[in-house]
């Protein structure tokens, strides 16, 4: 049996929180944008983390509850809860109505893609020599 590897651990935890933050950045600019500027960073990163817990935590509570009663079609009514969920958390984190909820999360997305792009294109001229800088799913893009 190997042992836990301290330092693994501790390079982990400041990534986590990096990337952590780095995530909420286009929820915060989708809340401000949606909000008229009410949101808070702190609100975006609340959102951010809870929103995946929320929805993992429905996935496996409602696939196994509706697996038990209709099978295996259970996962498409266990996913569409546990998206609502997520909204949920979303409206309740910026304080607004479903529609705003949906809107900061269709947007985040798109700020989130757009970045990836921006940065992807910088990156290129940065480092010209390097080849593949788009994540393997853009690569075909």
């Amino acid at each position: 049996m190997a042992g836990i590897d301290v330092g693994a651990i501790i390079a982990l935890v400041p990534t986590l929180l990096g990337l952590w933050i780095i995530v909420s950045i286009p929820v915060y600019i989708a809340g401000k944008a949606v909000t008229g500027g009410k949101a808070k960073f702190t609100r975006a990163m609340g959102a951010t983390i809870l929103g995946p817990l929320a929805y993992l935590a429905t996935m496996i509570v409602s696939t196994a509850i509706l697996g038990s009663i209709v099978g295996g079609i259970a996962t498409l009514p266990a996913i569409v809860l546990a998206l609502i969920v997520w909204l949920w958390v979303y409206k309740a984190s910026f304080k607004t109505g479903w529609l705003s909820a949906i809107g900061i999360a269709v947007l985040a997305i798109i700020v989130f893609i757009a970045a990836s792009f921006i940065l992807t294109f910088v990156m290129g001229i940065v480092m010209p020599d390097q080849q593949n800088v788009l994540p393997a799913p853009l690569q075909q893009v």
